[in-house]
């Protein structure tokens, strides 16, 4: 990425950042919106970007810059020797609704899932520090986003899934129980939820072999990772057992089968534990070498292109030597990591373009 350009999104009315396409360094104090930039990049990507948040809540509170999007975000991408011009943004529809748009070399394109085969987005934030120990959602979305790098339309099928089974929910809760209705909606959720556990196997396939080939590379612990939870191998299958789950999710208010409720294991391989025995400090070394056996894959599969990493605070909790370590694999692996923190001395030895962040401004360090 060599330009980002942002239009009443979040703390920033106008902004635009220029880089030459290496890692980046955001420093400065705690609110001063470095966070905002990596949220921003990440909504080039399929999916709601690395806070979650609803569209809505990216539109900057203060004064706006006036312009048709209620907040934009756009690039200069250059994959492959080619070079693309890609956005994203929020609109205000004819009937006062809101319309995410996103755009491809100024054409509107089908949805973010067409930007996910242009570019590929892998983040690690502070609050995933928790990821081993706190609820399988979390997990189950961490999982999802991995998935998303090989296989960009992940999100649409994801979608499908839900939203057949929000109205199979509301169908057995206030009804009509037509069994019609229900057929189609429970076929629907088998041959979606069938497509998400066959990706999700995948992706854990392919990052347990490019874990495998890391071992205990550099200061990262490998990480062994599994699905647990329900597993179907075909659409009949999941379908009949929707079917004779009906009274059950009935009376619980919830569907208690489905790929909805499948967990990600992770084990530390050369201690024999679980990530979550694992201390502080060992479970983020788990989460640094999965990003980087996933940004390995992807690079792979894409002929050499690695994704984007954005690692917000990412120095903040590792020793010197990781440290060392993370800044000399990103630039073995030839990635463009944008990179924040407050202390600009945690990112010495680091190969990149280095930039204070104050007061919606970017000024260029030595």
């Amino acid at each position: 990425m060599t330009r980002l350009h942002l239009t009443n999104f979040r703390s920033y009315a106008m902004a635009e950042l220029v880089t030459e396409g290496t890692p980046v360094v955001l420093a400065g104090p705690n609110g001063a919106g470095k966070t905002n930039i990596l949220d921003a990049i990440s909504l080039l990507s399929p999916g709601r970007g690395l806070r979650g948040a609803k569209l809505g809540e990216h539109v900057r509170k203060g004064p706006i810059f006036q312009a048709d999007a209620l907040w934009a975000v756009a690039a200069t991408v250059t994959r492959g020797g080619t070079e693309y011009e890609i956005g994203t943004g929020l609109t205000l529809g004819p009937n006062g609704g809101e319309r995410r748009h996103v755009r491809l070399n100024g054409v509107e394109a089908r949805g973010s899932a067409d930007l996910g085969d242009i570019v590929q987005v892998i983040w690690l934030t502070p609050a995933m520090d928790r990821l081993f120990i706190e609820s399988a959602g979390g997990r189950r979305r961490f999982l999802d986003r991995l998935v998303l790098g090989f296989e960009p339309p992940h999100a649409r099928v994801a979608t499908r899934y839900e939203t057949a089974m929000r109205e199979r929910a509301r169908l057995l809760k206030f009804g009509p129980r037509d069994p019609a209705w229900l057929d189609g909606l429970e076929n629907e959720m088998a041959e979606a939820g069938v497509a998400i556990a066959a990706a999700r196997a995948l992706t854990v396939e392919r990052l347990n072999r490019a874990l495998a080939e890391r071992e205990s590379a550099g200061a990262f612990p490998a990480a062994a990772l599994a699905l647990t939870g329900d597993e179907f191998a075909s659409v009949e299958a999941l379908r009949e057992a929707l079917a004779d789950s009906r009274m059950r999710d009935a009376e619980s208010g919830r569907t208690l089968i489905g790929p909805h409720l499948t967990d990600l294991a992770a084990r530390h391989t050369a201690k024999r534990s679980d990530a979550r025995d694992c201390s502080t400090g060992e479970q983020k070394a788990l989460l640094i070498s999965i990003m980087l056996a996933e940004a390995r894959e992807l690079s792979r599969a894409r002929n050499g292109m690695a994704p984007l990493l954005l690692l917000d605070e990412i120095a903040a909790h590792l020793d010197a030597v990781r440290r060392a370590a993370l800044f000399e694999e990103i630039d073995a692996a030839g990635a463009q990591a944008w990179m924040t923190g407050t202390d600009l001395s945690l990112f010495r030895g680091a190969r990149a373009q280095i930039f204070a962040v104050e007061d919606g401004q970017f000024m260029a360090q030595e």
